[in-house]
């Protein structure tokens, strides 16, 4: 981060915004933190220029809309490369993330979600394309989040 390190004010405003960006106005968070709604803005633009928050998305139920499957792909790829080749990997169409692991054989996890098997199949065979080896598939049934406590001063 730049100059300034987060503090207390700055972990409780990311937690408001992990437990409902879309809803809580400025305002909202300033009653919850103690502060101005002023305050607010310029630590939620001083967090987001320094790429604390890297953006906003809606959270999706797949199954939901009309996506059941999601199947978690565990890859392996050359140490040097795999941070590399994040980003044809999220070009694929299917997947949804990527997450790349420091231990193990399995460095890379890929998330992909489709109708049917038919769907997820030429997702592994675009990762075998790349050079990846799919050391495992893993079908997901349910997924849930939850802010992160040690934002909420837990």
């Amino acid at each position: 981060m730049g100059d300034d390190a987060i503090d207390d004010v700055d972990e409780a405003i990311l937690h408001a915004l992990q437990e409902d960006a879309r809803n809580l106005s400025s305002g909202d968070i300033a009653e919850r933190t103690g502060t101005s709604g002023s305050t607010v803005r310029k630590r939620i633009q001083r967090l987001e220029g320094d790429e604390v928050i890297k953006g906003y998305s809606a959270e999706i139920d797949y199954q939901q809309s009309g996506y059941p499957l999601r199947m978690l792909l565990f890859c392996t790829a050359p140490i040097p490369d795999r941070g590399e080749q994040i980003p044809a990997i999220l070009d694929i169409d299917g997947v949804v993330s990527v997450q790349e692991l420091v231990t193990g054989e399995q460095n890379l996890l890929v998330t992909a979600v489709g109708e049917t098997d038919s769907d997820i199949t030429p997702v592994a065979q675009e990762l075998l394309d790349m050079g990846l080896k799919v050391v495992d598939e893993v079908l997901v049934r349910s997924h849930e989040t939850t802010p992160f406590g040690g934002f909420a001063g837990e």
